[in-house]
């Protein structure tokens, strides 16, 4: 390998055999919301808790503060993750249940996509290990430009 050619750590992923049951539980996120646009970043910390919901499926119901141009507010945010075809994916769907993405974790990666009006939210999903996973969503449209990368660490 030449100093030119970065080393690709094949660790770098992490298979996740059953989705919803690596999900389960507590996890504390830490999320910055970089407008790409106009350089102004907030900043979410909080919990996400993965709980089970009747006929299968995890309640996703995250709360804690976002700091944005300086103010500080409560901010909560809840989704359905749903059984897929097969363990290591899921159906996620918004609280009213319109579908949101589809998830699979199996190989640790997933990119998926959703058209929300005119803008396109693209979300990039990585497991690194038992206790950590990160999201990235990369929102561009005609009235925005957004990167929000979320990190999650499991809370034991």
């Amino acid at each position: 390998m030449d100093v030119l050619t970065p080393h690709r750590d094949t660790r770098e992923f992490w298979p996740v055999p059953d989705v919803l049951a690596h999900l389960a539980g507590s996890w504390r996120a830490e999320r910055t919301v970089r407008d790409l646009a106009s350089g102004a970043e907030g900043r979410f910390g909080g919990t996400t808790v993965f709980a089970a919901l009747d006929g299968g499926g995890l309640l996703h119901t995250e709360s804690g503060t976002f700091t944005w141009h300086g103010t500080a507010r409560p901010a909560t945010r809840t989704l359905r993750f749903l059984p897929g075809p097969a363990p290591g994916r899921a159906r996620v769907r918004f609280a009213d249940w319109r579908p949101f993405h589809e998830l699979d974790l199996t190989t640790g990666h997933w990119v998926a996509d959703h058209p929300c009006a005119a803008d396109l939210y693209r979300g990039e999903f990585t497991v690194r290990d038992a206790d950590r996973w990160r999201s990235v969503w990369r929102v561009g449209g005609p009235a925005k430009d957004l990167v929000l990368t979320t990190d999650y660490v499991r809370e034991r």
